[in-house]
């Protein structure tokens, strides 16, 4: 038996001081926006800043307000209202009187075979005619030189496709603790320096950014080849990537900011659609994300606090090399280093919020989505 605990806490410290501090080297190599000069008029292509919105009345104004504001010669910006029941068309409708750089497209009815929102995208996209296309969401906020910085940093680098990671709000203690562990296990997960290597099969998309070639978005097939994703935004980098289009990752922080679900209770149930799809609905791959995430994020604790000799040891190396990846997106995020304390916390929140979105999906036989029910058979053909 000690043994065994020796060959598990072995493994996991070697994950944590190779894999780990090989992601972390490279997250410190990824380009900052902020260190972008921004694009000359003359070198900003015709650029269409595309969004979808369903019932976002409380949050579009204010996102919007941004949008319209940002300093960019060549922009126009094509907002959908996707079957809303609020205030939301009208909202679109009232900043496009004063906003000539602003279209409304009103979606009236959702066809079969598709979700709202790629079908909403897809429609923006129909009615866009930039150079280069932006997807973004509906409570996102822009600073007004953001564009012509990402412009410039694409262009610098020969890229295809960019995607930004921003800012997410944080209402306190609870919701900063379960976003800032996805910010690490979506670090780890997508690899983001290997992003830019075309050699690699590392992917990302962002559903707050991503800015790509018209040419290159109509090559991947459009939304069309998304229309039953759910995590449509990730799935579009995937598509990039595989038509062998260059791609890459960059930092944005307040630049782009996004209010996702403020709270604890709002974050657990706005992902409930998200985790299983994640998973590709498979609950064998949910069962092995689980293990992992406690194996790798929580174990080593325990180890540390209970185990002896060589398991402490080796326990406790996971346990730093774990703690001072966390603390990296800490001070990216610009929060507390403290947080790095609640990793495994963050791992254990973040379980059950995986379990918790696969046991609702398969009781329903599939997810509601703003108000619509997707059959889960249909998602899972779907997937990309």
């Amino acid at each position: 038996m000690h043994l065994f605990w020796l060959v598990l806490f072995g493994l996991i410290a070697l994950f944590w001081s190779t894999y780990g501090l090989k992601v972390a080297y490279g997250a410190l190599r990824l380009p900052w926006l902020k260190d972008c000069a921004p694009a000359a008029d003359a070198d900003c292509p015709r650029l269409s800043v595309l969004f979808a919105a369903r019932d976002e009345e409380e949050k579009l104004p204010g996102a919007l307000a941004t949008l319209v504001a940002v300093d960019y010669p060549n922009l126009e910006i094509v907002a959908v209202d996707d079957r809303s029941s609020d205030s939301t068309a009208r909202i679109l409708d009232q900043f496009a009187l004063n906003h000539p750089q602003l279209r409304v497209v009103h979606v009236r009815e959702l066809p079969a075979g598709w979700l709202g929102k790629p079908h909403a995208l897809q429609k923006a996209y129909e009615a866009s005619s930039g150079d280069w296309l932006v997807f973004t969401d509906a409570d996102v906020k822009f600073q007004a030189d953001a564009l012509r910085r990402v412009v410039a940093l694409a262009r610098a680098r020969g890229w295809d496709h960019l995607a930004l990671v921003g800012d997410v709000a944080r209402s306190g203690f609870w919701d900063t603790v379960v976003i800032s562990f996805f910010v690490m296990g979506f670090q780890l997960a997508a690899d983001l320096p290997a992003v830019s290597n075309p050699n690699s099969r590392a992917y990302v998309g962002v559903g707050a950014f991503q800015m790509l070639k018209r040419s290159a978005y109509e090559a991947c097939g459009t939304h069309r080849r998304l229309a039953m994703e759910v995590i449509d935004d990730m799935k579009l980098g995937k598509l990039v990537k595989q038509a062998g289009f260059r791609s890459g990752v960059a930092v944005a922080q307040d630049a782009v900011s996004v209010e996702w679900h403020l709270g604890l209770r709002n974050l657990i149930r706005g992902l409930e659609k998200n985790f299983f799809a994640a998973a590709g609905f498979r609950v064998g791959m949910v069962a092995l994300q689980i293990v992992s995430m406690l194996l790798f994020n929580v174990a080593p604790f325990f180890g540390f606090a209970f185990g002896g000799g060589w398991v402490r040891v080796l326990a406790g190396i996971a346990v730093v090399a774990a703690l001072g990846f966390h603390l990296g997106g800490d001070l990216v995020m610009r929060v507390s280093p403290l947080y790095c304390l609640t990793l495994p916390l963050g791992a254990v929140l973040f379980s059950y919020i995986l379990l918790r979105s696969t046991v609702i999906t398969l009781r329903q036989g599939g997810i509601y989505w703003r108000e619509t029910f997707y059959n889960l058979e249909e998602l899972r053909r779907g997937l990309v």
